[in-house]
């Protein structure tokens, strides 16, 4: 079949409802033909029965009858189309899954190109020709080849009616005529609007995603970053521990190998000392031997005279040396070892003293700035202009009774509060005889009388009586010192649940508590405690850390 008498044929045998070729076709009275199934479809829909290409309106449904001539040469027409379709169907490419099929193919159904919403068809490359050279196809809406397309249809006034319409009052896609009925009044707009606003949502979410995305790569970052100088931290303590203890493990080996020395020395001095003792024993064991057969030759002798006179030879003789008070003493180690003990105790004890100097270090190297907030402190505080000391005086300043304030124990908070992270400050208590230092959450009571325990949201230390130290735990701990601090440093680990105090001059550590679990905010506490008449007027002072490796 010729391509002039194709495109003629395909005109003549085309249904002007569905635009295919024609089904069953049947001729109403005005002359026109239409697939049996569209023509009734379309009268069950429209009453007073009206032809769809004139107008003409019938009064009465017209009796319908296939039309056998025009159903003939459809058919041969279908089979021609089919015949090209398939012969071209090799230059075409073959719908694959999850690729939308061509609905008009039979057989092999090749890719589509482009669906009709007007025809709620997808075609492939030959099927989609008269769409591209019809004039009445080429009014028809094409976009993207895409499945289902009854979806894209208002199921509930007729299937034909584009969901060309959105409505925001109900968040749906809608038809024209549900815009006049169901939807009336309702805030309606275009669905290409609502795909224009909705894209800029999109777009908008998208950005804040990438956002989010970036926030987290970042936050990896510094979550790496944190691990590289915890493990360069780690570095630090491994060789300074190495170097410490292999300090100490030489010291040790050197003390061992000094005691032996020492031990060995003297029993080499009490060897030689014995040695002499039996040499000068065996020299004499010879004379006197000599002497026994001296003795046995005289006493033998038969010469009267000659005994007599040798006898008084032999008691001439110089006498032995006496040996009762001679001993060998073993010698004494004690001394010995108690030396090499004192030397290790002396020893460790420097060695112990540099750990807990790198210790301390470690932990100043989270120093924060800390100043007194007066919104906080009890009437009878004086707090020094910039905020760094603290004491108790006799007089009762009238301030605002805040929420924040203490009004009865004469304590102060920081202005500084944390929740996360570690934290350091150090408070000089020189000259005091009574003092309270440490952190608190957020929510303690400030009102009345306190009880100073973790429970209650405390982690403190106290002096009371100039030299007896307190840990506030439940129940409270005395704490052992050597010496009483003259600054005190605090330390807090959030995470880690962790608040440590230090004796900042000895390097010495005062007291942990561990195991703590924080979900408020922490401020340092600070109560220089009432002034007894003088007795300890000195305050409290936030020092500046000297944390310099």
């Amino acid at each position: 079949m010729s391509a002039a008498s194709m495109q003629m044929t395909e005109d003549q045998f085309l249904c002007s409802i569905c635009l295919h070729v024609f089904t069953d076709p049947v001729t109403i009275p005005c002359g026109h033909n239409f697939c049996k199934a569209c023509i009734t479809q379309h009268w069950n829909i429209n009453v007073p029965y009206q032809c769809p290409n004139c107008k003409k309106l019938f009064y009465t449904r017209p009796e319908l009858q296939v039309n056998t001539f025009i159903s003939e040469m459809a058919a041969q027409f279908r089979q021609s189309a089919q015949q090209e379709a398939s012969s071209s169907s090799s230059e075409q490419q073959e719908s694959k899954p999850g690729e939308v099929p061509c609905d008009v193919c039979t057989g092999t159904r090749l890719k589509a190109l482009k669906s009709c919403l007007v025809c709620l068809v997808s075609y492939c490359e030959t099927h989609l020709e008269p769409h591209l050279t019809r004039p009445g196809l080429k009014r028809h809406q094409l976009i993207d080849p895409v499945e289902n397309l009854e979806d894209r249809m208002c199921t509930k006034h007729d299937k034909l009616l584009l969901l060309e319409l959105f409505c925001k009052t109900d968040q749906m896609c809608v038809c024209m005529l549900c815009t006049v009925l169901d939807h009336k009044n309702h805030d309606v707009v275009t669905l290409k609007e609502e795909y224009e606003g909705k894209k800029a949502e999109l777009k908008k979410t998208d950005d804040e995603i990438q956002q989010m995305i970036q926030k987290r790569r970042l936050k990896i970052q510094e979550i790496k970053h944190s691990v590289e100088l915890s493990e360069e931290d780690g570095n630090k303590e491994i060789a300074g521990g190495v170097q410490v203890f292999t300090a100490l493990k030489e010291s040790v080996e050197r003390s061992q190998a000094e005691l032996i020395h020492t031990i060995k020395e003297k029993q080499r001095k009490t060897e030689k000392q014995a040695e002499g003792f039996i040499k000068e024993l065996e020299q004499e064991i010879c004379e006197l031997k000599k002497r026994s057969t001296e003795v046995e030759q005289l006493s033998l002798s038969e010469d009267h005279l000659h005994l007599l006179q040798s006898s008084r030879t032999l008691k001439a003789a110089p006498p032995t040396k006496n040996w009762t008070g001679v001993r060998v003493s073993p010698p004494s180690y004690e001394g010995t070892l108690r030396r090499a003990l004192n030397q290790l105790e002396e020893t460790l004890s420097n060695q112990m003293k540099k750990l807990l100097e790198i210790a301390l270090k470690r932990v100043q190297q989270s120093a924060v700035d800390v100043t007194l907030d007066p919104d906080t402190a009890h009437p009878k505080l004086i707090l020094s202009d910039d905020g760094k000391q603290v004491k108790h005086g006799d007089a009762k300043k009238n301030l605002p009774n805040y929420q924040e304030r203490f009004d009865t124990c004469v304590n102060v908070l920081a202005k500084q509060s944390f929740s996360s992270g570690r934290f350091y400050f150090e408070v000089q208590v020189k000259g005091k005889t009574k003092w309270d230092l440490g952190v608190v959450r957020e929510s303690i009571n400030r009102k009345g009388s306190i009880t100073p325990t973790p429970q209650k949201g405390f982690w403190t230390i106290w002096l009371r009586n100039e030299n007896q130290y307190y840990a506030l735990d439940d129940p409270p701990v005395r704490l052992s010192l050597r010496s009483g601090p003259q600054k005190v440093g605090v330390f807090v680990d959030y995470e880690e649940g962790l608040v440590s105090f230090h004796d900042v001059d000895a390097a010495a550590l005062i007291y942990s508590f561990t195991g703590c679990c924080f979900t408020e905010k922490l401020y340092p506490f600070f109560s220089p405690c009432l002034n007894v008449g003088g007795k300890n007027s000195a305050p409290l002072i936030i020092s500046p850390v000297n944390h310099t490796e």
